[in-house]
């Protein structure tokens, strides 16, 4: 089975950019989709970006457009999520999520989608 491997997260000033990665271990991404998800300190866990490895299809949440890309790299087989003019409130531990059940199956923004998951990687910014 795959496992997701976050890492690219620190500390960054606000309005600094920042590229996390998630790599596959075990096994390829290939027909999986994969999403970023993100938990502040005491709040719950959100949907930020996800992306289908077979045609590239993205979802993205509202709060994300415009500032977050989400994209994968066949040679690499990861999935970057590049993030740009960060605000305090995106401190968070951003995870990284792996389901392969099928794009029928397949609700980008619900956690229920996905079978794996990452360890995290924390991302601090600071006003």
């Amino acid at each position: 089975q795959v496992q997701p491997v976050e890492s690219g997260g620190g500390l960054v000033q606000t309005g600094g950019s920042l590229r996390l990665s998630c790599a596959a271990t075990g096994r390829t991404f290939r027909t999986c989709a994969v999403a970023w998800f993100r938990q502040p300190f005491g709040q719950e866990r959100e949907f930020v970006a996800a992306i289908t490895w077979s045609n590239g299809r993205t979802s993205y949440a509202d709060s994300a457009k415009g500032r977050f890309a989400i994209s994968r790299d066949n040679a690499k087989n990861t999935v970057d999520l590049q993030i740009n003019s960060l605000k305090p409130e995106g401190t968070a531990v951003y995870y990284c999520a792996v389901g392969c059940r099928g794009e029928s199956r397949w609700y980008p923004g619900s956690s229920a989608s996905y079978d794996h998951w990452g360890q995290g990687t924390q991302v601090t910014v600071s006003s």
